[in-house]
């Protein structure tokens, strides 16, 4: 069964089949050939108990939330007001990329709608100023990608849903984490700047009456921020609640920034309905998989493999890993997500680790992937906005950013409680 598996989602994946088709295809095909009982007889129940959940809401209020953000304006006068607090740090505009990449991480909760944004807002300013263009191009696809740990993330409510873990709980755990990378990844902007000064562009510093003039535009989404993520922390709403929430406030927003009318809210619904039907469907062929794998005994074959091997819970875990970064190179995020967790969780579980701790560190390793070619989205969505330029540029510029988020992984298995210590003290 694990040699049809790997063998299936390769071939189909590269046949250029969409990912939730090929999830329910996997799925008829072990009900086929692996179990002894009609699995498909049990489909229409399987997805209607799947999408019959108040939490699965959220993901398009999420979506919609961080739409009306992006079209509104609001991240660009965001994005200049960190400018002006960071400018006077060696490789200035570097810090404002990953910083501001941050803080609308903790409003979308996409890390392709946070690159697609700063993207858009900061590679005119960089090349008129004379960055490096592939560690500036590299700040931004890295920066993109905490949009998926710094909560609210799409990603962590996916990984919820399919485990059965606590939303507020991963919520928090990927708060402190979440802002480490953010913070390792200016250190690493600040080390190259210092090594070779021309990589970072000229420094500036602006005024103060400048820098606290300039605080207005980033309070609007500080404020959002602690509305949705406190409201569900503090037991006054649920995820899908402060998903509404933050929708009503981000049109609020966008009505106070002058932006609020018909044609942008009819294209913020666009494209939410585009990339929430994707991530739905893929969340239903996802359920029915782990549906069959769990009724034909997938978790169970492999428990018996490993437990031959006789490997050790670190080694375990290191193999999983391993897991992660090949198959990162070639599956696109959420579908890796979805195909990975129905076999490894149980697993990492068993070998005795915190599922939220294991949470966090698999939307780690999922933010590699989207910096990692040949399928790095987020490289892509960078490109995308330079026209005509050498990808190369993209994905050399990435590399420290890597480095980064291999240490912070590091941490994480050495340091548990990095993820851990927040929703474990604020339960108490």
């Amino acid at each position: 069964m694990l040699a049809y598996l790997s063998i299936g989602i390769l071939s189909l994946l590269l046949a250029g089949i969409p990912v939730a088709v090929t999830l329910f295809l996997l799925a008829f095909g072990v009900d086929q050939f692996f179990s002894f009982f009609p699995l498909t007889k049990a489909l229409g129940q399987n997805l209607w108990s799947a999408a019959d959940s108040f939490l699965l809401i959220a993901i398009p209020l999420f979506v919609l939330m961080g739409e009306i953000i992006v079209r509104a304006g609001i991240a660009e006068k965001a994005y200049r007001a960190m400018d002006h607090w960071l400018s006077w740090l060696p490789g200035g505009l570097l810090h404002a990329n990953i910083t501001t990449s941050a803080l609308f991480s903790a409003t979308s909760g996409s890390s392709v709608a946070t690159a697609a944004t700063v993207s858009t807002v900061a590679l005119p300013q960089g090349k008129s100023l004379g960055y490096d263009p592939r560690l500036f191009c590299g700040s931004i696809a890295a920066g993109g990608t905490l949009g998926i740990l710094i909560p609210p993330s799409i990603n962590l409510i996916v990984y919820g849903f399919l485990t059965e873990t606590s939303i507020p709980q991963l919520f928090m755990a990927g708060l402190v984490p979440g802002l480490g990378l953010a913070l390792l990844f200016m250190i690493a902007s600040l080390l190259l700047c210092l090594w070779k000064p021309s990589l970072g562009g000229p420094s500036s510093v602006a005024s103060w009456d400048t820098r606290l003039n300039s605080l207005k535009f980033l309070l609007p989404l500080l404020v959002l921020f602690l509305v949705i993520v406190g409201s569900i922390y503090l037991g006054w709403a649920t995820p899908t609640e402060a998903a509404a929430i933050g929708v009503i406030a981000s049109l609020g927003l966008a009505a106070q920034n002058r932006q609020l009318n018909g044609k942008m809210v009819m294209a913020a619904l666009d494209g939410t309905i585009k990339t929430s039907s994707m991530i739905l469907f893929i969340i239903l062929a996802a359920s029915f998989l782990n549906f069959a794998l769990a009724s034909s005994g997938m978790v169970q074959q492999l428990t018996g493999l490993l437990n031959a091997y006789e490997l050790s819970p670190f080694a375990l875990l290191m193999a999983v890993i391993a897991l992660f970064i090949v198959l990162g190179f070639f599956i696109e995020t959420l579908s890796l997500m979805v195909i990975t967790i129905p076999i490894v969780t149980p697993l990492i579980v068993a070998a005795g680790f915190d599922k939220v701790w294991f949470g966090i560190v698999m939307i780690l390793f999922v933010e590699l992937a989207l910096i990692t070619p040949p399928v790095g989205l987020n490289l892509y969505i960078v490109q995308a906005s330079r026209r005509g330029e050498a990808f190369s540029d993209v994905i050399v510029g990435t590399l420290p950013y890597l480095a980064a988020m291999l240490v912070m992984a590091a941490l994480l298995v050495a340091f548990p409680s990095i993820a851990l210590w927040l929703p474990a003290s604020l339960s108490q």
